[in-house]
């Protein structure tokens, strides 16, 4: 189920989002997931067919995170992530010294300026599984640029699939 943005009013609640990377031998894979105030869950998975550090990644599920949430009108936003990079240089508490890195945390800063309300969170990863496992599905499966997923659905069953069809 493909999930459109909600109303203009709902910019007077606030959201949250979740992000995360995950780095294999097969590329690299950023997740979002965007929870608005009625709990709705907008997950959002990229493949990147570029080679990049981990800490490249870390940024490009920031900034994927934060243009989701501007699409959805989500200017009142807590995010959650288990990156102390990401947060202590958009924080300042550390200087971006990689030259990498630089370009990434202008683009970021812009964005952040466009929110009303926006703070940043340490989530440690164990808590983070959601978007922890979009990442990495988006970095494991093989697809081609312009090609496309559909999200998946996973439900939970607390009884075995035989006893459900008795």
């Amino acid at each position: 189920m493909v999930l459109e943005p909600e109303p203009n009013n709902v910019e007077l609640w606030h959201w949250m989002l979740y992000f995360d990377r995950a780095t294999n031998f097969t590329r690299n894979g950023v997740g979002t997931v965007l929870v608005s105030p009625k709990g709705q869950q907008i997950p959002v998975s990229i493949k990147l067919n570029f080679g990049c550090t981990n800490n490249v990644t870390e940024y490009e599920a920031c900034i994927v995170g934060l243009q989701v949430a501007l699409e959805f009108g989500a200017y009142d936003l807590s995010i959650f992530v288990n990156s102390l990079l990401i947060i202590s240089q958009i924080e300042g508490k550390w200087h971006t010294r990689d030259a990498k890195l630089i370009p990434y945390q202008k683009c970021v800063s812009r964005l952040i300026s466009k929110f009303r309300n926006i703070t940043f969170s340490y989530l440690p990863r164990a808590h983070n599984q959601f978007a922890d496992a979009q990442a990495t599905l988006a970095s494991m499966v093989k697809l081609s640029e312009g090609e496309d997923m559909r999200q998946l659905h996973i439900e939970v069953h607390g009884i075995p699939a035989y006893c459900m069809n008795i």
